[in-house]
């Protein structure tokens, strides 16, 4: 069942994040600024989930992005928004967990 649900979710994937990361996919934390402040993994922006339509004038469409949050829910969500605009996503799930994989 949670194989299940990571991959409705979005998470779960065979592709490799770091990877991604490497060569230069943006990463996007769709949590709260104060969650995003009381810790987040290096190199990643802060857009916080309600915002983000409003705000993709700053990721760049030739460009991955890989979104997190703190559970994977909030960029789950933000996966599909991103990629009804056109945009290449990926749900990397928690932030400390994406920390874990790209690291």
């Amino acid at each position: 069942m949670f194989d299940q649900l990571k991959k409705i979710f979005g998470e779960g994937s065979d592709q490799d994040l770091a990877s991604l990361v490497k060569d230069g996919a943006q990463v996007v934390d769709v949590r709260s600024r104060e969650e995003f402040a009381s810790g987040h993994l290096t190199g990643s922006i802060n857009i916080p989930l309600p915002e983000l339509n409003r705000n993709l004038n700053k990721l760049r469409k030739d460009k991955t992005v890989i979104v997190c949050c703190a559970s994977g829910m909030r960029s789950a969500s933000a996966k599909g928004i991103l990629q009804s605009h056109g945009f290449t996503a990926h749900n990397g799930g928690g932030w400390r967990s994406l920390e874990g994989k790209v690291k």
